[in-house]
């Protein structure tokens, strides 16, 4: 297939950058027109920020959680980056089966998660358990609105993709949230 890029010179919310994260770079014959798929593309990249940045904050309470609760923690914040991955893949999978490229860069996590970075003093388990919490909610909202964000300008496979994410995204909240009560 010929690759070509789209919408390069497209800027990037007016900072002068170029956004190269909104465009396909592959031809496809998926019935879903282009300006559609750009505008999924650039929502995915997005989203897969985020969710690299959940999975890296989640190891981090992984590695460092101590405490008397240290070993249910330790697995219970295992298994939400194991969650993350998950979220990764159908993420980037969906990105490049609307024939763009999926920026799963430090660069581009950096520049595009939605979430709080990670505090680097965080030592107590509760503290991991509150800031764990806090990035699993910011990332559920942003979920959330992608959903209708998809569903908006046309693209329901897209909106699929984000409301499986968002039911996985629910139960690891409730999971995390549970040891800050009681």
């Amino acid at each position: 297939m010929p690759c070509h890029a789209v919408d390069l010179e497209r800027q990037h919310k007016g900072t002068g950058k170029i956004n190269r994260t909104n465009y396909t770079r592959t031809e496809t014959k998926k019935s879903l027109p282009q300006s559609i798929r750009l505008q999924s593309v650039e929502l995915l990249n997005r989203n897969l920020a985020s969710a690299i940045d959940l999975k890296r904050q989640a190891k981090q309470a992984h590695w460092n959680v101590k405490g008397p609760n240290f070993i249910a923690l330790h697995e219970l914040f295992d298994k939400v980056a194991e969650a993350a991955e998950e979220f990764i893949d159908l993420l980037a999978e969906r990105v490049t089966t609307l024939g763009g490229t999926a920026e799963g860069r430090i660069q581009a996590v950096i520049e595009h998660s939605a979430l709080s970075p990670y505090p680097t003093d965080t030592a107590a388990e509760r503290e991991h358990v509150d800031v764990l919490s806090t990035a699993l909610a910011m990332f559920g909202k942003a979920v959330h609105e992608a959903i209708d964000e998809a569903a908006r300008f046309g693209d329901a496979d897209t909106a699929d993709v984000f409301t499986e994410i968002s039911r996985e995204i629910d139960k690891q909240l409730w999971l995390v949230e549970a040891h800050l009560h009681g």
